[in-house]
């Protein structure tokens, strides 16, 4: 069963005064923007502006999939305590309109959750865009909305998070968020998913694209088969690419089976080369090779012992690889299955973060991160290490 997040927001001018609603539908693991509803409403309260972007969000939501489950996040305590059963509904200008949003879908399939006004960003835009569209004595019209460009938090769960230059960390970086111009169409979204366990992976050793290429391990194949009935109830995704690694690809293959999918290899998404270190531990090579580990710690120069790839290596192959990726898959969500490494350099430099960032972030295996690139070059992180899947 697919699922799906509705935020919702409503706004008066005066209370009762001008006023509109917002509602957005996302996705929960992309935080892709599937759906937006928007609509001045004409002179009305703050509360009755709610419930109506509720409904909108609702009715949204049900022409997407009828039979989705419905996360509904809101910041009116009132409409989420009412519809949730906990408060009861005196006002007779609520009770209508709670009838109506609660005949949309089966009770069941909704659930109401109260978020703080920082988080329901998207959909207060919306509303302040319909009550502006009223002002000036027309209706809201989506190619008017700026609101797609919000950047999602972790499977919209957290608040927005800052994109920079996707295309060129080097470069200065161009306006983002809601300084972004707006009609840019639908971004490519990856959705990047870090391979299973191997037999090396809870040794914590090196295993790069020069070493054994192992295979997924028991725990690593049930990875791979949660990430995949994750992936199927959400439904979002239309494509499957994979590094060449052995342990990419059977994640990948597992994930694609199921979705009905075929999996594309890329060659830019291998992990890297980490030359003599191939199999230590970090204790090891620190031990074997003190010198040139201080050196690889302090530069994106610096190769690992033996010819291995240095960060700044990697960052131009993966690079390249996104650029060819962005344009075969602009407007729709991709799967990318790949390692550590890549995945790190992707975030990197969507947020035009220092090559030491990649020493701060954390990649669990099989986790879930996501990109969105938009036309413009913009880059929007959407989450990071998500392993929900898997519990």
């Amino acid at each position: 069963m697919r699922e799906f997040v509705v935020e919702a927001d409503g706004g008066s001018r005066g209370n009762p005064g001008p006023a509109g609603y917002g509602a957005v539908v996302l996705d929960p693991v992309s935080g892709e923007t599937l759906a937006e509803a928007a609509e001045y409403i004409g002179i009305a309260t703050n509360n009755v502006a709610e419930y109506r972007g509720l409904i909108a969000g609702l009715r949204a939501a049900a022409a997407l999939d009828p039979a989705a489950r419905i996360r509904v996040r809101m910041d009116s305590k009132l409409v989420v305590e009412q519809m949730s059963g906990r408060w009861q509904i005196k006002h007779p200008d609520m009770k209508p309109l709670a009838a109506q949003a609660a005949a949309v879908l089966p009770g069941p399939q909704v659930t109401y959750e109260w978020i703080p006004r920082a988080q329901n960003k998207h959909a207060d835009r919306l509303a302040n865009e319909a009550m502006d569209a009223g002002r000036d004595g027309r209706q809201w019209e989506p190619s008017a909305s700026t609101a797609e460009f919000t950047a999602r938090g972790a499977a919209v769960h957290d608040e927005a998070a800052r994109g920079g230059s996707a295309r060129d960390a080097a470069a200065a970086a161009p306006a983002v968020g809601w300084a972004a111009p707006a009609d840019l169409g639908a971004p490519a979204t990856f959705v990047l998913l870090r391979h299973g366990e191997t037999a090396l992976t809870p040794q914590k050793r090196f295993s790069g694209s020069g070493g054994t290429d192992p295979e997924l391990s028991a725990v690593g194949r049930g990875q791979a088969a949660d990430a995949a009935t994750a992936f199927a109830a959400r439904g979002t995704i239309q494509a499957v690419v994979s590094s060449p690694l052995r342990r990419c690809r059977e994640t990948a293959r597992t994930v694609a089976d199921r979705l009905g999918l075929e999996v594309r290899i890329e060659e830019g998404l291998r992990e890297a080369d980490f030359g003599a270190w191939e199999g230590l531990s970090f204790g090891e090579v620190r031990e074997r090779y003190p010198a040139d580990m201080d050196a690889w710690l302090a530069s994106p120069k610096a190769a690992p012992t033996g010819g291995g790839e240095s960060f700044a290596t990697v960052a131009r192959r993966v690079a390249a690889a996104r650029d060819r990726l962005i344009e075969r898959h602009r407007g729709t969500t991709a799967l990318l299955v790949t390692h550590v490494t890549p995945i790190k350099t992707l975030v990197r430099l969507a947020l035009g973060a220092p090559p030491e960032s990649l020493f701060r972030m954390e990649l669990s295996a099989a986790s879930v991160s996501t990109v969105a690139y938009y036309a413009d070059g913009n880059a929007s992180v959407r989450a990071l290490n998500d392993t929900s899947h898997l519990r």
